[in-house]
């Protein structure tokens, strides 16, 4: 029952992305059909990089809508129960997830909060429980198998889990959710696990669909000031000046 360490891949992204966007955004202004435009953006007749800066300067007017039509699937292994939680809140998304119903977890995995690892009397005491709880879920699921529960064991003895179990899911979401995933869940004020997650999809999609997600991000780094109250800043950045 090792300890798990955070991956995050890309298993599959809409095909042209960019010119699917610009084409979407098109649509709203032009007064044609942008199908018969669709072949001289794909041959790049009309370049990509003109392609980019129309999306851009219409984002920056508020327009948004139209990036719903690319959507990233990522797999995302090594993360606990506890962020998993916190991952699925954001509803405009698809999920699916490893099921403690049907998956024993005799030898479960665990995230260790680096909070935890860095005191030692903590760490022990963390890992040690870790021990005592893998032991009485096999204990039980050993327990409800000998009285009549079968393969159905698991589904009682996950029970006694904990939210450092380790799960792993598949999540699907459009580029306007992920804008909004990522400016909530790459602040400094984001739990540490799903921050740690969102900037590794951040940086792909970076990678991927640069003229999109360049600026994306916490909400900071879009405005150039800090949104929240000075209660709650971490300081990176000003507050708003609530008088200009």
């Amino acid at each position: 029952m090792p300890q798990k360490k955070l991956r995050v891949e890309l298993l599959a992204m809409t095909p042209e992305p960019l010119s699917l966007i610009y084409a979407a955004f098109r649509q709203c202004y032009h007064a044609g059909f942008v199908a018969d435009m669709w072949p001289r953006l794909l041959s790049g007749e009309i370049g990509r990089e003109k392609q980019a800066e129309f999306v851009q300067s219409v984002l920056e007017s508020g327009h948004d809508s139209p990036v719903e039509h690319v959507s990233f699937s990522f797999a995302v292994e090594g993360i606990s129960r506890a962020c998993s939680h916190q991952l699925v809140r954001h509803r405009i998304a698809s999920y699916s997830q490893q099921s403690q119903r049907y998956v024993d977890e005799s030898d479960m995995d665990y995230i260790l909060p680096p909070a935890i690892a860095r005191i030692p009397e903590a760490r022990e005491r963390f890992e040690t429980l870790m021990v005592e709880i893998s032991g009485a879920y096999r204990e039980l699921r050993g327990l409800l198998a000998a009285n009549g529960r079968g393969a159905k064991a698991n589904e009682d003895a996950r029970f006694v889990l904990p939210q450092a179990a380790e799960t792993k899911i598949v999540l699907t979401m459009n580029c306007r959710a992920l804008l909004h995933f990522f400016s909530l869940r790459c602040c400094a004020r984001a739990q540490w696990e799903i921050r740690d997650m969102a900037l590794a999809m951040l940086a792909i999609c970076r990678d991927r669909l640069p003229a999109l997600f360049a600026v994306a991000g916490a909400r900071c780094e879009r405005l150039g000031y800090c949104p929240e109250s000075a209660r709650f800043t971490c300081g990176r950045y000003p507050l708003r000046d609530n008088g200009a």
